[in-house]
């Protein structure tokens, strides 16, 4: 029998599951449409429907999204993402955070980014359009069949982001009609995501991928309408604004990780990081190809085939993260929604495609029988990508140790300390990197002077290691001899950069970008190298102890030190105090008050308070803490909160209503038999029997002739001199005995006059006290970062010279089609 629900708002989904439809069928429209408009390109009823496809893929896809942020919005939570990844409590920017939390949510904002491309390609490729938007076209149709979730034969394909909660779970709440009123709320976005920089880097990472198919297109459009020398010109530019929102999107993932995650750093080699700085550095060797063919028309196969592959490991890093292959390796990656099947096939597609255009062009692609002079640009270029293509390859071979495992049944593990294991082969990969980058300045395409380029290579040398043995013993990084030779190759480079800077400043200024985009990438590197090898933990804890039950189980107690509200501890140079908290929920804000006191005068002479928060969350494993960093110009202080005290409630919280008793707030009580006089202590003061008053009443019980009412008249004298009379009862009625308790509230107790005992000649009291509050505390970790902000500094100044050499590519394209 069919259940009526209450409350539920089908529209929306229904509009929305619509136009993913459409978006679906319009992008396999304008696929095919392009395919045969560059197949007959004197046909042009193709071109026009591919647009027209195109514009109605567009529309659909901003529709999808829009309606799936007004279900998110407004807590529609008979929606199962709305309920998966949002609640009521989140503000309206981690609101926007849950929208792409969730595989479907992230799906759209790859084909948003990705029909925002196609627009402008519609209007600026040209006599390029046709065989590009083919390939465009053709990733759309992947993308929008990933939110389909319609069966076909069985078999579901796509995972709709419009799902109604009840079908989407299988639970006995769904047989009530107004199960909405039984869901109070969402189950929220992940604790970790709930920071700013989630609101920016996803949109950022996405538009890096999806902007890695367009060079691809122009690649693979050119093996397959023959234009081999031709794509190469509009194709760099698009290629160079990947690998800078691309990388830019990887650096604020380091941010995030820096400013949020617990593990105290900015990159940890975990397998999601890895799968997308792969294709990054893929296509930063593409792009150095692609420069020495248009100087010299040499290496054009391998500038095709990096070009290809870049966006070939953009999906592979899709199926890595989404199929949940990397479940048990990652704390990155999504959980399945059984696509790991249209996974595959979106991989193995574009696979076959790139393979296919290279064997069936092969014979026909551009090769000289020159070999490249060794004194040339362009030969060294080819092997700094050639050093960057096997550092891939080490990377892809370790991150996919899991996927390995599930295809031949092996059991290899994955390291069990990837950051050394990553540091040691990537460290080296890093030195010949940037040794290739700074030399490589000094020479020219196809010949150069060899006394010149020693002559200016070995001036620039010396300086450089002059500057390196000053830097290495500054930062003290002189105690690992990869981290000597890579500061050393990094100051090589940025010298050897800043000298192309000058030739740019007497005139030749079209270097001026890469050579921008070499020093950031150079500052970078010693950033990241002598805040990794430097960094140290300051919250030493010299008793090797914390007294938190199983706290050695999850952290270090000799790294951590334990603080208690308005108590100061000294930590190194710096006296902490924890001063206090602030709710805001689910989280909870703790300030850390630093001082650093002279030593002469005792003065503070600086004084700045952290706030690092937390929240206890039981689905991820109990406290989940997020730092708080000061920063400093030559180091950051890092604090992150490890654990801390429970929210102070009631202990009969768990208590159902019916079953309490009215003693729970208190501790066991303390049984006395007293005499009139006695005086007895309590934990803040002390009180007296004053006496017995017979003639005590009690409202709505009458007294009957052989009934006894008593009260006890007891004095309380608190520590803050003040003064409370209190008189419990005691009742013998019907043969049966009572006793009714008096509180002193201000005080915490609760007085029973229990019994009176004739024969011993006492009377029998009992006192019961609230405990005493618990004081807040907290433990917390501290890391000193040393010269962290010449990470920071490097990527802004290498995103500067991305976007440098950019301007300069479309105006050289500009300037040649004048001259056309």
């Amino acid at each position: 029998m069919d259940v009526n629900y209450v409350g539920e708002n089908l529209l929306p989904g229904q509009i929305g599951q619509f136009f993913v439809i459409l978006s679906f069928g319009a992008a396999l429209l304008s696929l095919i449409s392009y395919f045969f408009a560059t197949q007959e390109p004197e046909n042009r009823t193709w071109k026009k429907i591919g647009r027209i496809s195109f514009w109605v893929n567009l529309i659909s896809v901003v529709t999808i999204g829009s309606i799936l942020f007004y279900i998110i919005y407004n807590h529609l939570f008979e929606y199962h993402y709305a309920y998966a990844h949002s609640s009521k409590s989140l503000p309206t920017h981690y609101i926007i955070s849950s929208f792409w939390e969730g595989q479907e949510g992230s799906f759209w904002l790859w084909m948003f980014w990705q029909v925002v491309l196609g627009s402008i390609l519609l209007f600026k490729a040209k006599s390029w359009e046709s065989p590009v938007m083919t390939f465009v076209m053709l990733c759309q149709t992947f993308l929008a069949s990933m939110l389909l979730g319609v069966e076909f034969f069985g078999t579901r394909i796509g995972s709709s982001p419009f799902i109604l909660l009840r079908d989407a779970l299988q639970a006995p709440i769904f047989s009530d009609p107004n199960y909405l009123s039984l869901i109070p709320d969402g189950r929220g976005l992940n604790a970790l995501l709930q920071n700013y920089w989630m609101v920016i880097h996803p949109p950022t990472l996405f538009l890096g991928f999806a902007s890695m198919i367009v060079p691809f297109a122009y690649a693979a459009a050119g093996l397959w309408t023959k234009r081999y020398k031709e794509w190469a010109a509009p194709g760099l530019p698009w290629a160079l604004f990947a690998v800078m929102i691309l990388g830019t999107g990887i650096i604020m993932g380091s941010f995030w990780a820096y400013e949020a995650l617990n593990f105290g750093g900015f990159w940890a080699w975990d397998p999601v990081e890895n799968v997308s700085i792969i294709p990054w550095l893929t296509l930063i060797a593409a792009v150095h190809v692609i420069l020495a063919f248009k100087h010299s028309g040499q290496g054009f196969f391998t500038a095709t085939f990096l070009t290809l592959i870049s966006f070939v490991l953009v999906i592979y890093a899709s199926y890595l993260t989404r199929s949940g292959i990397l479940g048990e390796t990652s704390v990155h990656s999504f959980t399945s929604l059984g696509m790991s099947g249209q996974l595959i096939i979106f991989n193995i597609s574009f696979l076959i495609i790139m393979v296919s255009l290279l064997i069936w062009r092969y014979k026909d692609i551009p090769t000289t029988k020159q070999e490249e002079d060794i004194y040339s640009r362009e030969f060294w270029l080819f092997i700094g990508a050639l050093v960057l293509t096997v550092a891939c390859v080490q990377m892809i071979a370790t991150t996919s140790i899991p996927v390995f495992n599930a295809l031949f049944g092996t059991k290899v593990a994955p390291p069990i300390d990837p950051i050394p294991h990553y540091n040691k082969w990537q460290g080296a990969f890093a030195v010949v990197v940037m040794l290739l980058t700074a030399f490589t300045q000094f020479l020219k395409y196809k010949k150069t002077d060899p006394k010149k380029f020693w002559a200016s290579t070995l001036a620039t040398l010396v300086v450089a290691l002059i500057l390196a043995a000053a830097v290495i013993y500054i930062t003290k990084v002189h105690n690992n001899v990869m981290y000597i030779l890579l500061a050393f190759a990094c100051i090589f480079c940025i010298l050897a950069n800043i000298r192309v800077l000058g030739d740019a400043l007497r005139g030749k200024w079209k270097l001026a970008g890469s050579a921008v985009a070499h020093i950031g990438f150079a500052l970078l590197l010693i950033g990241a190298l002598i805040a990794a090898a430097t960094n140290e933990v300051i919250s030493l804890n010299s008793s090797g102890y914390i007294q938190v039950a199983d706290f050695d189980k999850v952290e270090k107690p000799g790294e951590n030190l334990f603080l208690t509200e308005n108590e100061p501890v000294q930590m190194g140079d710096y006296r902490l105090t924890y001063i206090g908290d602030s709710v805001a929920p689910p989280n909870v804000y703790y300030k850390i008050k630093y001082e650093k006191i002279d030593e002469e005068s005792g003065k503070v002479i600086e004084s700045f308070i952290l706030s690092p928060f937390a929240q206890n969350n039981p689905d991820m494993g109990g406290l989940i803490g997020t730092p708080a960093t000061k920063h400093y110009v030559t180091h950051d202080i890092y604090t992150l909160i490890t654990a801390a005290a429970s929210d102070s409630q009631a202990k009969a919280s768990k208590i159902p209503e019916e079953e309490k008793t009215g003693y729970e707030d208190y501790d066991e009580p303390a049984t006395y038999q007293v005499n009139i006089g006695d005086t007895l202590r309590y934990r803040n003061g002390y009180y007296v029997i004053q006496g017995v008053n017979r003639e005590a009443k009690l409202n709505n019980i009458p007294k009957g002739p052989n009934d006894i009412i008593v009260g006890l008249k007891i004095k309380v004298f608190a520590a803050d001199k003040k003064e409370y009379d209190v008189e419990p009862v005691f009742v013998i009625k019907d043969g049966n005995s009572y006793d009714f308790n008096k509180d002193v509230n201000e005080q915490g107790l609760r007085f029973r006059f229990t019994n009176i005992l004739p024969k011993e000649d006492k009377l029998e009291i009992m006192l019961y006290q609230k405990p005493l509050p618990e004081k807040k505390w907290v433990v917390f970790k501290a890391i000193k970062f040393p010269y962290i902000n010449f990470f920071w500094a490097g990527t802004i100044i290498m995103t500067i010279g991305f976007i440098m050499a950019i301007y300069r590519r479309l105006k050289d394209a500009k300037l040649t089609k004048q001259k056309k």
